[in-house]
């Protein structure tokens, strides 16, 4: 059959057969083709998560801190790297690809904006150095915080990576630089290794365990230090001297990853199945913390810049261990059909964290190459998608009858995302007829609890209704959430069964439908997925389909 194909997708996602036309009250000029914009992009990164959010932030009781009041010795720093693992853990063979192309590296996609290159919110501001602050309000007094000072460090280099301005250029390095001598400056030398410590007290509301008196560490922020380290000494805008300095202090915080639990300060464990973990909270007594997904893959950055930059093979196994960490823990971290879970060891969803674990998944897959991680990144993308549109969205509505729901997701600021207050709760619903096709403009698409992906209407006389999305009754137009893939994977169409492929049209025009069906199972290569008008589809690269999209899931993808 070459007319449209067999299969009509529901809200849920799912696919059944239909038989009759699909196309039935929908043209295929809306069906066939992508709008010029918007789509095509992936969603933008919600902000940096805060570290701190959900606990409270105390002055310090009258303890000091034991900084190094020594002068860097480069050549003690690394004599000191440890030479052995802290001990064994289970590995799976991973390597770090060190061939990424520049904008899939860690924090590229970070680059500090230049208005704000000089911070001065409610929590953060610059300090007469130029080091950047956390205050847990305006009035109050400011403290260290390592994590902000890596991250905001790492986006002020990404920024001068790509900045043409001179001027705009030299301010982001030097904003860098003042972030990298401060944690060089407030550093703990112990145990052989430099760790950052946290100079306030701090007690989380929901996450027992993670109640700490100054001075604290994480390894949320040895793992970031060192790819501010690794990253800064890479730049051709500093001296031979600073390029050492970087370099030393590098092997320093490296040095703390591979200090097991059995000493203080401690950052790296084995758990009870010999899983390797970095821990963002370490907990009071060996082995014990909080297990967070999020703090260990951004440290596990840092292990990938260090290998990638030094060859070390101690960092290659400490990233391959880790990278199993997560594969094998990822049903713990998945919540199928909804927001995944912040950590292992309290298993809270966490709606500010969910669009975090698919952009970390996505770049464990470019780091490794692994399919297996790229298929859980893609479902963490199917249980709850990214959902503000860009202005401009539209959905396709095929004539016919539809329902139209009113439902409670409006907060006091004017978002609709997910509120633990109102759930969701359907209002309303409205039945309307079409006698023919139309569009409506959208500016939201996300999944309602409980339910599937639904649209929000954003004009004319249905403004405030959702519309569940079902290709081809109703389905936004473009190609949202996509994903490309490195390097490519491999699809397989099954034996025996008709699988309708489409070449879409641009700027309105009709594209084209190729029916498939083969004797034997057949693979295919794509490096590309995204929901395009309405369902989730893959980009064929090679052989007779190439620039065709295949349905998912008729076509099954690898990593499974």
């Amino acid at each position: 059959m070459v007319g449209g194909g067999t299969f009509t997708a529901q809200a849920t996602g799912l696919f059944e057969p239909s038989p009759a036309d699909p196309f039935k009250g929908m043209p295929r000029s809306l069906a066939l083709s992508l709008p010029t914009v918007p789509g095509g992009t992936e969603p933008p990164l919600p902000p940096l998560p805060d570290q701190l959010e959900g606990g409270l932030v105390s002055p310090p009781r009258a303890r000091s801190i034991p900084y190094a009041d020594e002068p860097v010795d480069p050549g003690a720093a690394r004599a000191a790297v440890p030479k052995t693992l802290p001990f064994e853990f289970k590995t799976g063979g991973y390597e770090c690809a060190t061939d990424l192309p520049e904008y899939m590296r860690p924090w590229r996609d970070r680059p500090t904006r230049w208005e704000n290159v000089t911070p001065n919110t409610e929590y953060t501001y610059l300090d007469s150095a130029g080091a950047i602050m956390y205050r847990p309000k305006r009035t109050a007094p400011g403290y260290d915080q390592p994590v902000t000072q890596a991250q905001f460090g790492l986006g002020c280099i990404a920024s001068y990576r790509t900045e043409k301005n001179a001027t705009r250029k030299a301010l982001f390095l030097k904003r860098a630089k003042a972030q990298a001598k401060r944690l060089i400056d407030k550093r703990v030398e112990a145990r052989g290794a430099w760790y950052f410590p946290y100079p306030f007290d701090f007690k989380h509301a929901k996450h027992s365990g993670v109640d700490y008196k100054a001075p604290w560490y994480s390894g949320m922020a040895q793992g970031e230090a060192i790819s501010l380290f690794v990253q800064l000494a890479e730049l051709n805008g500093i001296t031979s001297s600073e390029r050492t300095l970087y370099k030393a202090a590098a092997d320093g915080a490296f040095a703390s990853l591979l200090r097991a639990d059995d000493g203080k300060p401690w950052a790296v464990n084995r758990d009870k199945d010999g899983y390797l973990w970095i821990q963002e909270y370490p907990g009071a007594k060996p082995g014990t913390g909080d297990y967070t997904y999020n703090g260990m893959i951004f440290a596990m950055f840092g292990l990938w810049d260090y290998f990638v930059a030094t060859g070390n093979p101690l960092a290659q196994e400490l990233y391959d261990g880790s990278i199993v960490t997560i594969r094998d823990h990822f049903p713990n971290l998945r919540n199928s059909r909804w927001f995944s879970y912040y950590c292992d060891t309290h298993r809270i969803p966490a709606p500010t964290y969910h669009q975090h674990h698919i952009n970390l998944m996505r770049q464990l897959h470019w780091q490794t190459g692994s399919a297996r991680l790229a298929h859980q990144h893609d479902q963490l993308v199917d249980d709850f998608p990214a959902f503000g549109l860009r202005s401009g969205s539209v959905a396709a509505i095929a004539a016919g009858s539809h329902t139209l729901y009113k439902l409670d997701t409006l907060d006091a600021v004017g978002n609709y995302g997910w509120h633990e207050s109102k759930k969701d709760k359907q209002l309303a619903t409205k039945k309307v007829t079409f006698a023919r096709a139309t569009q409506a403009p959208v500016n939201i698409r996300r999944r309602i609890q409980g339910r599937g992906i639904y649209y929000r209407i954003n004009g004319g006389a249905y403004t405030g209704w959702w519309i569940g999305e079902a290709y081809p009754k109703a389905f936004l137009r473009g190609e949202y959430v996509p994903t490309t893939y490195h390097p490519q994977r491999t699809a397989t169409f099954p034996a025996g069964v008709d699988i309708t492929c489409v070449k879409f049209g641009a700027d309105g025009k009709t594209g084209t439908l190729k029916t498939v069906k083969f004797a034997k199972k057949s693979n295919a290569p794509f490096d590309r997925r995204a929901v395009v008008n309405g369902r989730p589809m893959i980009r064929i690269t090679a052989g007779g389909l190439k620039d065709y999209w295949a349905p998912l899931p008729l076509v099954a993808t690898d990593g499974r």
